[in-house]
């Protein structure tokens, strides 16, 4: 059986790249959250999983001495290649994970977000990633959390699963990698899903309601992340590290 993310295809208009374009321009705060979360990890040279059309990538270019952008869907990966074009500090690759990535010099940071959760050997895929990660090296993981969440959209885009800390532990663990970070955020977000969603039985978001959420619940939900650690949210952040 081929793995899940061998299988997906990430057109960026298409139904499998729905989840890293929620919102579009409607959502500046919920993408600004994601920036927060991931930038303190990041290194000074960075490889990112399933970059899509480079939109998030590129945020770390002022800080990074080197950058390589994948995907395994052929359009994101010619669309990576117009984007950098001109760019000796910035390579493009075309994968699917688990695989021997084409990778000769390693990197201090891995970043995938929203990808993990369509490979059904999730830990062969972090296996692969620890190979051309630097040691002590990190592997920043952002997956859907909770199988409670789990609906037709998570269907539509091609999630074999959603994660909670413990099943996103034990992917890492048998992966061979330790970890930094590990925990559940995002926890209004993950009610409001859960209300719509789940219970109102939407199977896409309506971008009516993305605008409202960004503008009231992700401000309140970092607020109230800044004082606790939420025992449940829409999404489980990880940073893994690759043992010294």
């Amino acid at each position: 059986m081929s793995s899940g993310y061998d299988r997906v295809v990430q057109p960026a208009a298409g139904d499998e790249a729905l989840e890293n374009h929620l919102g579009g321009d409607e959502a500046k705060n919920y993408r600004q959250y994601e920036l927060d979360m991931v930038a303190p990890h990041v290194g000074r040279s960075m490889l990112e999983i399933g970059s899509g059309l480079g939109h998030f990538a590129e945020q770390f270019l002022p800080r990074l001495d080197r950058l390589v952008v994948s995907d395994f869907d052929p359009y994101c990966v010619e669309q990576l290649r117009k984007r950098f074009a001109g760019r000796d500090d910035i390579d493009v690759l075309q994968f699917g994970l688990p695989t021997e990535i084409p990778l000769e010099d390693k990197v201090d940071t891995v970043v995938m977000m929203n990808v993990l959760e369509h490979i059904e050997d999730d830990a062969g895929a972090l296996r692969s990633l620890a190979k051309v990660t630097l040691p002590g090296g990190r592997i920043i993981i952002w997956v859907p959390g909770y199988m409670q969440l789990y609906g037709d959209f998570d269907r539509k885009v091609g999630h074999v699963q959603r994660y909670t800390p413990k099943t996103l532990r034990s992917t890492v663990a048998k992966a061979g990698l330790d970890i930094d970070v590990l925990k559940p955020i995002n926890f209004l977000g993950g009610i409001a899903w859960w209300a719509a969603v789940r219970r109102g039985g939407v199977g896409y978001p309506d971008p009516r309601l993305v605008k409202i959420y960004d503008r009231t619940v992700v401000p309140a939900t970092r607020l109230i992340e800044r004082f606790i650690t939420p025992p449940f949210g829409q999404t489980v952040f990880c940073v893994a590290r690759v043992p010294q």
